[in-house]
């Protein structure tokens, strides 16, 4: 019969069940499993079993073994630029970055290559990932090394989170951080902060206290106390701004809180509470970083009113002044090559000048001097007015217009604007040592896209001094024109917090000696026949075509290692004693080290010129500033 089987050696009969009674079985199985289940997982988190559950952000170890670069451009703090949040436009805290996973900069590559000059058929780029990959020690996992590493856990712990908050910070915010630190303070307003802890705690528990049956009266109490508290911190940010009843309010919310902890709450919604609180005021205190961050940056690439109103004036004075008919009268100088030429990339009349005048006060002869000044259009007819004004002892004071100069000399080759030297901020740290607190930051100079071009507009001269106008001359410099540098084209002080090496997996090349240091812009000596004869100009050129530059800020990006490879083989160290760098970020060099070195270079971005400067740095700038100088009275310039 249908639906029905015989028995077997028993010789009784069983009765098949039908399919949809054994369907309906499942299904009620199966909700009866998703019920228990649901019951399951509140019960897990109402016991705190959830705080053994991994949570946030699961990050890839190999991820921490990587060497990544970022572009920092520093416009110089004197210009006329807004900073952008645009991802895809040079933002103001864009910056180069160096990871470094704690292996010494000769480990990242082989050392079996030579250092040999790149000739002019040799620039050439394969493109690859930037990265190192590096394997950390792994950490004896021996019984009786256990008990050490548990007693030392809850300071490792401690210093590795103070590391974190540091090194998140300055990737994050950049040199702002550097400064914020140094100018952080203490909250000494106390009656404040205790109305801030009194309200965090109320708000903590009003929500468990609000569920309790009976408990009515002590939740409209919590709830007009902690009105008030809001009430008083809206409209108060100190001690004195505060109303003279005060007193009794805390002392009244002091109470509730302790009627509310008598109560028999779950300690769990408590912790909850005061976890959301807490993450709000960290939300709350990033969103006010940020914005601190980016009016700092404001400050530092802006021009400020002062600095625009000496700049408009000088021009206008130049177009009425009969002195902007005068020709030059020093033109026979200008271009012989027996006299000591310097040059500057600039467009801040003050940095300018102040550079200019020291380096002719600590001269023995300066009738000898020729300044060469190349700066653009916008900036060009007030710097020619300035000198016209001011004269620095017998030393002669050349104005270009880097605009004119594109068109007269090079027609329509596709040139950016003036470039002055750009800047890239390196920040390096070990991973394998969370015990050191503090990143090492440090700021590279390099040429600028414009410096390449230096052969083609002096073309009668042999060698130039190349000078930042962020640079300071403390003592004669003119031994530079007598330094034999054994055919090489750049004299320069060397930075070896980077090393070449830690560039090659981005080149994808093997001709570069790894352990070679980086070089500094600031002062340069620069053998102009060594340049032409070497042809590093088209070096340059054919290492920036191959790199990627799709936008400004890979344009830019590109003149680090294209202006840092292309003098490979051609660098001649300078003695580190001559420059003493960082007077523009770090707020650690001593006083002796500044007074007793050739120069200073205020490289970074806390200027001298700048509100935002480094105090205890700016005496030295300020010594050679020109004083008593009418329009800087009239704009009320006074860095």
């Amino acid at each position: 019969m249908k639906g029905y089987g015989s028995a077997g050696a028993g010789g009784g009969s069983v009765v098949a069940q039908p399919a949809s009674k054994r369907r309906w079985k499942g299904q009620a199985a199966a909700v009866l499993a998703l019920v228990v289940f649901s019951l399951l997982v509140p019960l897990a988190f109402l016991l705190g079993l959830h705080n053994r559950f991994p949570s946030g952000y699961l990050v890839d170890d190999r991820s921490q073994q990587e060497t990544t670069f970022e572009n920092y451009h520093n416009v110089g703090g004197g210009q006329d630029q807004t900073p952008s949040e645009d991802a895809n436009s040079v933002s103001p805290d864009e910056y180069m970055r160096i990871n470094n996973t704690g292996s010494s900069p000769s480990t990242l590559q082989p050392k079996d290559q030579t250092s040999q000059p790149i000739t002019k058929d040799d620039a050439s780029i394969s493109k690859g990932p930037l990265t190192e990959n590096n394997v950390a020690p792994k950490e004896p996992s021996s019984l009786s090394n256990r008990i050490g590493r548990e007693d030392g856990k809850k300071n490792r712990d401690k210093a590795s989170n103070a590391y974190e908050t540091e090194s998140s910070c300055e990737r994050e915010f950049g040199s702002y951080c550097l400064w914020s630190r140094e100018h952080r303070e203490v909250m000494k307003d106390s009656v404040v902060k205790r109305l801030k802890d009194q309200l965090f705690v109320a708000r903590a528990y009003y929500p468990s206290i609000a569920k309790l049956q009976g408990q009515e009266n002590l939740t409209r109490e919590l709830k007009l106390k902690i009105q008030d508290h809001e009430r008083m911190l809206s409209e108060a940010v100190s001690d004195p701004d505060l109303p003279p009843f005060v007193g009794k309010n805390i002392k009244r919310l002091d109470e509730a809180i302790a009627k509310a902890k008598s109560c028999s709450v779950d300690c769990n919604n408590v912790d909850r509470k005061l976890r959301q609180i807490l993450d709000l005021t960290e939300d709350e205190t990033h969103f006010h970083m940020k914005q601190s961050a980016f009016l700092y940056q404001l400050g530092v690439q802006t021009m400020s009113k002062s600095f625009h109103c000496l700049s408009m004036r000088l021009t206008v004075e130049y177009f009425k002044s009969p002195l902007s008919d005068m020709e030059h009268p020093f033109a026979h100088k200008i271009d012989s090559p027996n006299l000591r030429h310097y040059v500057i990339f600039s467009r801040n009349i003050l940095a300018l000048s102040v550079t200019i005048n020291s380096t002719v006060m600590n001269s023995e002869e300066s009738d000898t001097i020729v300044f060469h000044v190349i700066t653009d259009k916008e900036n060009f007819y007030s710097m020619k007015h300035w000198f016209a004004r001011n004269s620095y002892r017998k030393a002669t004071i050349h104005i270009l217009n880097f605009d004119e100069l594109k068109a007269n000399l090079f027609g329509n080759l596709d040139l950016a604007e003036l470039s002055v030297s750009e800047e890239f901020r390196l920040s390096s740290h070990a991973i394998a040592q969370p015990s050191t607190l503090q990143m090492r930051t440090k700021y590279l100079s390099v040429f600028g896209h414009s410096h390449f071009l230096l052969p083609d507009i002096f073309k009668n001269l042999k060698k130039v001094i190349l000078l930042d106008d962020d640079v300071v001359v403390q003592k004669d410099i003119s031994f530079l024109w007598n330094l034999d540098m054994g055919g090489k084209v750049n004299g320069a002080t060397q930075f070896c917090g980077v090393k070449l090496g830690q560039l090659k997996p981005y080149l994808g090349t093997s001709r570069y000696e790894s352990n070679s240091c980086a070089w500094m812009s600031g002062l340069n000596i620069v053998d102009l026949e060594k340049w032409r004869e070497n042809d590093i100009t088209g070096i340059y050129r054919r290492f920036l075509h191959q790199l990627q530059h799709e936008n400004e800020a890979g344009w830019r990006a590109a003149t680090l290692p294209a202006s840092l490879l292309s003098f490979h083989g051609q660098i001649y160290a300078l003695d580190d004693a001559l420059v003493q760098q960082g007077l523009g970020h770090d707020y650690g060099v001593p006083v002796d080290t500044i007074e007793n070195v050739a120069a200073l270079h205020y490289n970074g971005n806390m200027k001298p010129w700048l509100d935002l400067g480094i105090p205890k740095y700016k005496k030295y700038w300020k010594k050679y500033l020109t004083q008593e100088e009418r329009f800087m009275d009239e704009c009320n310039v006074n860095p």
